[in-house]
């Protein structure tokens, strides 16, 4: 067995409970390896490549559609929930696949879309026909209000009315995103069952889990009432940027709906049975730890969720860090956060906040003694920066619809580099999809992964601190506090406590330590102690963790 092959540290996680503080690891499959030369990755591409993921020692890899789509929003517009798009192979393909992951302890989770379809799926085809057809009421459809003009004021997040006109029916239909994405209508309990069926065809077939897209979208309200105005102080863009009016909009009715959580309970019901888990994107910039809350409390809805605090502008800071763990103690006490710095729809973390490489080490460090689960974005771990890309080269509709303002999400989705002494970094010997930047390729993986004193290397020594203590993956999290630049905390669970403290600042801080019978751990990754007189002096993103026996 080579090195490349060897089974990670998380191997052999097989208790029901996996996933809690566990580190997943997405891939977008367009972007990982492409393996024939189309320019585009595809599943054989992410099997030959595992070897790295399974190295990082993460516990499970999380990979975004790669089901049958006409790909106007890149397979996050699903027309066959049961196949594989030509462009990234086919079922055995998947098949191989999940053997290769299981073989090297990786579980495998998939991103289901099930607010939406493509407008090509054969439910949209027929329901669209006219109104009295078997899926009539599979979709949100309404009439026009008397002057012609769409059914209610909720809008789009790519932008313009929520509602498109359909000519056949003489309605129109709700899109929550693009008008090739028509909402499903949960309301109707045989487009429920459909869904389910959907996610038992992939639990059948040997999947570890979920990743369920816009999972607080799924129902509208059934009175299809007005949105009412959120005034100007409360806008944010944690969801959508900030020169779209969907943000001026207290999304009320269009989303967020209680219906919502007796379908999430059927869907925990199928899962039960396989041991299967879930993450739900909750897509809310005012409600959304909320939302984390209500969809993970208990033990028969979602297991986690993520909300977009950590993927917003605003820079990891310790009060920001401090202010929304106390806001999630107070809107989610019961609930189970997913926390992610980078992924598919986001600036890359890295360059969105400006990280040097220590920075960057400082912030994963962070994020491995957080608590909740954690989930890391393919590249994030070479250090790669958001590409800047030509108007030309978009491939994103909604960077497209918004430009130059917002240039959408192709800069963080640009291919993998593997290879540095390769004009494409080892992903494609054909033309990539998205170009790759001639500065990602000194990041390519032969040329930092084996460093050891690399930021590759400092992900797997975070990881691996991560997993060889109970209380940094399930523990309680107690006494969370900004002091000055520095967050610091105490984790408890496995008969131990571990104060963890991260200097988020490029200036030093001296602090109080945590009082006696404490040991540095963590020196691997730069973990300072403390001196004679109790205080404890960090360097410019230097970390302290200590564990003492929990009496």
């Amino acid at each position: 067995m080579t090195k490349a092959t060897e089974p990670g540290r998380a191997a052999g996680r097989q208790d029901k409970d996996w996933w809690r503080g566990g580190v997943i690891y997405q891939i977008y499959p367009r972007s990982f390896q492409d393996s024939n030369g189309d320019g585009i990755g595809d599943l054989k591409g992410i099997t030959g490549r595992l070897g790295h993921v399974a190295g990082l020692g993460v516990d499970a890899i999380w990979i975004s559609p790669f089901f049958t789509s006409p790909m106007k929003d890149f397979g996050y517009d699903v027309s066959d929930y049961r196949g594989v798009d030509p462009m990234f192979g086919t079922l055995a393909d998947f098949d191989g696949l999940l053997a290769e992951a299981h073989r090297l302890g990786l579980k495998v989770m998939i991103d289901l879309v099930l607010s939406h379809t493509s407008d090509q799926h054969e439910w949209f085809k027929e329901s669209r026909k006219d109104k009295t057809n078997p899926k009539a009421d599979w979709y949100v459809w309404s009439d026009a209000k008397p002057d012609g003009s769409p059914p209610n004021n909720w809008l789009s997040i790519f932008g313009g009315t929520a509602w498109a006109w359909d000519g056949r029916r003489m309605q129109y239909y709700l899109h929550n995103f693009l008008t090739s994405q028509p909402d499903l209508n949960f309301h109707n309990m045989d487009v429920q069952e459909a869904l389910l069926d959907v996610a038992r065809f992939w639990l059948k077939r040997g999947v570890d889990g979920f990743r369920l897209d816009t999972i607080n979208f799924y129902f509208a309200d059934k009175l299809l009432r007005d949105n009412p105005a959120l005034p100007p102080e409360e806008r944010n863009d944690l969801t959508a940027p900030a020169v779209n009016p969907y943000n001026w909009q207290r999304h009320i009715y269009s989303k967020n709906q209680p219906e919502n959580l007796d379908f999430l309970r059927r869907l925990r019901a199928v899962m039960e049975p396989y041991g299967a888990a879930a993450v739900g994107e909750v897509g809310d910039s005012q409600r959304g730890l909320e939302i984390m809350g209500e969809y993970t409390s208990g033990n028969d809805l979602m297991q986690m969720c993520y909300a977009f605090e950590f993927l917003a502008k605003a820079k990891l800071t310790a009060p920001y860090v401090a202010e929304t763990f106390t806001r999630l103690e107070k809107a989610a006490p019961e609930g189970w956060a997913c926390w992610a710095f980078s992924n598919h729809d986001v600036p890359r973390h890295i360059s969105r906040w400006g990280l040097s490489d220590i920075a960057a080490r400082a912030h994963v460090t962070l994020m491995m003694c957080l608590r909740g689960s954690a989930c890391l974005y393919q590249g994030e771990e070479l250090g790669l920066s958001e590409a800047d890309l030509a108007f030309e080269d978009l491939q994103d509709p909604y960077g497209i619809e918004f430009w130059p303002e917002f240039k959408g999400r192709d800069g963080c989705r640009t291919p993998m580099v593997w290879e540095r002494d390769n004009r494409n970094g080892g992903f494609t010997e054909g033309k990539p999809w998205l170009p790759v930047p001639p500065e990602h390729l000194p990041h390519a993986v032969n040329a930092v992964a084996a460093d050891p004193a690399g930021l590759t290397a400092h992900y797997r020594r975070a990881i691996a601190l991560r997993h060889d203590h109970e209380a940094l993956m399930t523990g309680e999290q107690d006494d969370m506090r900004a002091d000055g630049g520095v967050i610091r905390f105490v984790r408890t669970g496995g008969g131990e406590r571990i104060f963890v403290a991260v200097n988020l600042s490029d200036s030093p801080a001296v602090i109080d330590g945590p009082g006696a019978g404490w040991s540095v751990i963590g020196t691997e990754l730069g973990s300072a102690g403390p001196g004679r007189d109790g205080k404890i002096q960090l360097e410019p993103w230097q970390c302290s963790l200590l564990a003492a026996p929990n009496a």
